[in-house]
């Protein structure tokens, strides 16, 4: 009797040793596999209106959400198995690393030293350093003309940082805390430029209570390659996550969803680049 009984805890165990692997191997990679079927868990931007936002009403909009929703469908996702994760830039490469995401699509820049942690597929859009000016301002159309103004951006930049040491030296560069605060003070003249991507001026821009105030020099001061950052040495990941972006520009939804989301701010997007992020 007493064999009979080691025998039925022996099993016990060996079964829910067996259930426990099985979960653990549904759970990484970004995607969960319950009884509903696969989810997956993307990494977004939610504080960049026009390209990564999470309304009052727990919706998220912009031009990266568009793209993030395309490519998970063309994965085979439904948009009610999608589920996005709030990636902040330092964070982006431990969510991928640690598989809290299948994918990050967040203004993340592709370059070497960020390939060096994780693989890119794409790139999806070709972002560039720009500045923001109020609707009437008419002495700064190039860059050197900061070198007699008050330039905001927020703490820890590299985009000021770049116009300072680089490109003016003279202009007199104040940090904030959030783009909102620079916004604020660009709209009461205590400072006259704000600098940043391009795409997340012409953003902050296009916003309804912003609309007819603020506009974009034009200016590209620098290179951003917009990539989809995932787990390094995925190579099946990222070639279907290229097609679907090829897929994308070719049937027109690319050029919708820059103009649904930066067309308001006449934000002028470069064409889509081509993707040269291949295994």
């Amino acid at each position: 009797m007493f064999t009979m009984k080691l025998r039925k805890v022996s099993t016990a165990v060996v079964a829910v040793a067996s259930l426990s692997l099985a979960l653990s191997a549904c759970g990484g990679g970004g995607a969960d596999k319950g009884k509903d079927g696969d989810k997956i868990v993307i990494g977004i931007k939610y504080d960049q209106p026009g390209m990564g936002l999470k309304t009052q009403d727990g919706k998220f909009t912009g031009f990266d959400v568009d793209v993030a929703r395309y490519v998970a469908k063309e994965l085979g996702y439904s948009e009610d198995k999608i589920e996005f994760k709030q990636a902040p830039s330092a964070e982006r490469e431990n969510l991928i690393s640690n598989g809290d995401v299948k994918f990050v699509a967040g203004t993340y820049t592709i370059n070497d030293k960020r390939k060096a942690k994780v693989d890119f597929a794409g790139p999806y859009f070709m972002a560039h350093q720009d500045l923001l000016v109020r609707a009437d301002e008419t002495t700064i159309t190039k860059v050197e003309d900061l070198n007699s103004k008050k330039l905001c951006s927020v703490t820890g930049s590299t985009s000021a940082q770049n116009v300072k040491e680089k490109l003016a030296p003279k202009a007199d560069l104040q940090t904030l805390g959030g783009y909102s605060e620079c916004l604020n003070g660009l709209e009461n003249k205590t400072v006259d430029a704000l600098t940043t991507d391009g795409t997340i001026l012409a953003g902050y821009a296009a916003q309804k209570e912003n609309q007819g105030k603020f506009k974009l020099v034009g200016l590209k001061l620098s290179d951003e390659p917009y990539g989809i950052g995932l787990k390094k040495g995925d190579k099946d990941l990222q070639s279907k996550i290229n097609a679907a972006l090829e897929k994308m520009q070719k049937d027109g939804s690319w050029q919708k969803a820059v103009d649904a989301n930066l067309g308001p701010a006449n934000y002028k997007a470069d064409p889509a680049p081509a993707i040269t992020e291949k295994g």
